[in-house]
């Protein structure tokens, strides 16, 4: 079989190497819906609202969406249309992507980067590639679409633009000198893209692993098709799509600068019985050789992590923590 979900066709049973044990698996169809997630108006005529709604979104929930967030509908919409033509394009053009390694730039993989030593595969495959600079890595992208690099570098520009707004009120409200969070500490900027075929058993099977994002902050472009789940209060809940409006999450690199103040949830994607599911995420991430840590302005006794290079970080996530972030966590926290 292809190791390709998207090239697969006419499925109507779940291959024994994607059944997950029970106590892993969904187990049901139907789960709540979470209705409390922070919506934050990026327009509101109240700055010092604004910013103190998404400070308090991070230190209580992790998640948060925005709206009037100045990344077009336009191109959102187009965004997407893109990616769920290139997951239709034949077998034979997106296996010139196909790669498990991790330092090429651009590529797509099923299941996750280890598919060859999986016990277990996730019902996903997955195209990714760098952004950051566009003239550096845009040879490397696909030329199909035919309006591919167009599209998708319009939509790079808009989501760093956001990002670096986002960003600039965390600083804002934390109280940190303005810029912290420019230059090493965001260089690293990919498109991930998530596309999940419809799965005849969806209680059997997941479309990601349990995690949470192990980078400085993400940004969420849902389709219309349900999946994402947030874990809270010990229970799975799912998060509702809003048209137009993009997921933030701050990730594990952001809980350690803010000195252990935010959150970062854990989350997971269901697979749907019907219908085909993309989703779009945009992360940021700091460059290899940056040495994060707490902001000194943020200890006021002692740091509650020691520092590390984010390689370092992603080694102990992966490997060691299998994708646990407090585990992984714990293994920088400062012993002071």
């Amino acid at each position: 079989m292809d190791i390709l979900i998207s090239n697969w066709s006419n499925v109507e049973f779940v291959p024994k190497t994607y059944i997950f044990p029970p106590e892993s698996r969904p187990g049901k169809l139907e789960f709540p819906v979470c209705t409390d997630i922070p919506l934050i108006d990026l327009a509101h005529n109240n700055p010092d609202e604004t910013i103190q709604q998404v400070i308090r979104a991070c230190q209580e929930f992790g998640f948060f969406q925005v709206i009037n967030h100045g990344v077009s509908e336009n191109l959102m919409d187009d965004t997407m249309n893109i990616y769920k033509e290139f997951f239709k394009l034949p077998g034979e053009y997106k296996a010139k992507f196909y790669s498990n390694d991790i330092n090429k730039s651009c590529k797509i993989f099923s299941s996750t980067l280890s598919y060859d030593t999986d016990e277990v595969h996730y019902w996903r495959d997955t195209f990714t590639h760098r952004c950051h600079s566009l003239e550096e890595h845009i040879p490397s992208w696909p030329d199909k679409p035919t309006n591919y690099r167009e599209v998708v570098s319009e939509y790079s520009i808009e989501t760093r633009k956001l990002f670096n707004k986002i960003l600039d009120m965390i600083c804002k409200g934390l109280g940190l000198e303005k810029g912290y969070f420019e230059g090493e500490l965001s260089k690293t900027h990919l498109i991930s893209v998530n596309h999940h075929i419809p799965c005849p058993s969806p209680s059997l099977t997941l479309g990601m692993p349990v995690h949470s994002d192990p980078n400085l902050i993400t940004m969420l472009q849902q389709g219309e098709v349900p999946g994402l789940q947030i874990l809270k209060d010990g229970q799975w809940i799912g998060v509702k799509h809003i048209p137009h409006t993009l997921i933030v999450i701050p990730g594990l690199q952001l809980k350690v600068i803010s000195n252990d103040r935010f959150r970062t949830p854990v989350h997971r994607v269901v697979t749907h019985p019907k219908e085909v599911r993309t989703t779009i995420g945009v992360f940021l991430g700091p460059s290899p050789e940056f040495l994060v840590k707490p902001a000194t302005a943020l200890i006021h006794t002692a740091p509650m992590f020691r520092a590390f290079a984010y390689p370092e970080f992603l080694e102990v996530f992966v490997g060691l923590a299998k994708f646990d972030a407090q585990l992984a966590l714990n293994h920088f926290r400062s012993k002071s």
